[in-house]
């Protein structure tokens, strides 16, 4: 009895805590905003059409993660239906918008389970996913700031909080001491302890995950993945950038400002929060009020833009991804 109260007491905590952190941050941003006047202008100024237009790309870009998604898995071995890829990579931001970043874990045990690949080398596949996610972010990021060097440097000089703490925490001695500790730590218990069960498993789930991760290697369709990563990626901009037109305010700013603000509030997704609530908005407005606009209109362009894509739309498809997996395979 107690156990199964600690687990609820646990997944509840995964849900609440981040929603909790996330509805913070956005209450940090939004606290001196006139919310009637976001509202105005939103109802009067908005072009919900636009946005709509917007939606698709999204959705495309998604369905393209799925096919890149397969070309990892495919060199382990096997030939999951891409359909249930698609199924499973779609219901995985449905997952995330309950419960921050379980939505990973869930599309690898749903894989698991209706195609019979082995879970490890799934989560090996899922890591290599997200790592050129990563390296994707970053290059937008550089980009970004290679073309709009100006810009940067007025944004930190306006927030030089942001810079301290990033200075603070390279430059600091104790940051790579830690490091070494938990390195140090961790050799310790597999060369010690090598023998124990706990130790071995270990291994074992490394291995495969290891083995997921080589499959980058294995491939023989590496210049398609490229190019999948880079659709995906030109999918989310436009996704993105498309909203810019839906409003009086931002239509003129150029996909200059698009891509800042689209690189930024990537990297704000990363923030363990369902649906990046608070961290992405408290990015695109700054961002946004660094090329001018009031701290009103930049709001009513975040409050908008993130509740229509990443809140309603993001949960229909998310939740016809969790859906369709069962009822598509209703048979196994």
């Amino acid at each position: 009895m107690a156990g199964r109260f600690k687990t609820k007491l646990i997944n509840f905590s995964k849900t609440f805590i981040p929603l909790v952190f996330g509805l913070f941050i956005f209450w940090i941003v939004f606290r001196k905003l006139d919310f009637k006047e976001i509202f105005r202008i939103l109802r009067n100024e908005a072009n919900f059409w636009i946005i709509a237009l917007s939606l698709p790309f999204g959705l495309i870009a998604n369905i393209v993660r799925a096919w890149r998604w397969d070309l990892l898995i495919r060199p382990l071995g096997y030939t999951p239906k891409k359909s249930n890829l698609i199924y499973a990579v779609l219901g995985t931001y449905g997952v995330n918008l309950a419960i921050a970043r379980l939505g990973e874990v869930w599309r690898c045990t749903m894989i698991n389970r209706y195609e019979k690949v082995p879970f490890t080398k799934l989560i090996g596949t899922m890591i290599t996913d997200r790592l050129f996610d990563t390296i994707a972010v970053a290059l937008i990021v550089i980009a970004a700031f290679v073309l709009n060097v100006p810009y940067f440097n007025s944004f930190f000089i306006q927030h030089p909080e942001l810079y301290d703490k990033l200075y603070a925490l390279f430059s600091s001695v104790w940051t790579y001491i830690v490091l070494a500790i938990l390195v140090g730590m961790v050799w310790f218990c597999f060369s010690c302890f090598k023998n124990k069960p706990f130790i071995r498993k270990t291994k074992d789930s490394l291995f495969n995950i290891w083995e997921g991760i080589r499959s980058i290697v294995r491939m023989k369709e590496k210049w398609l993945f490229v190019f999948y990563t880079f659709s995906i990626w030109f999918g989310y901009f436009l996704y993105f950038y498309i909203c810019f037109f839906a409003f009086p305010f931002t239509k003129d700013l150029g996909w200059n400002c698009g891509l800042i603000a689209f690189g930024m509030s990537s990297l704000a997704m990363a923030v363990p929060v369902q649906g990046g609530i608070g961290a992405w908005h408290a990015i695109v407005i700054a961002v946004l009020m660094g090329f001018g606009l009031s701290q009103t209109d930049a709001g009513a362009f975040a409050v908008c833009v993130h509740t229509i894509q990443a809140i309603a739309f993001t949960a229909l498809f998310g939740l016809f991804g969790v859906l369709a997996l069962p009822i598509a395979n209703k048979g196994k």
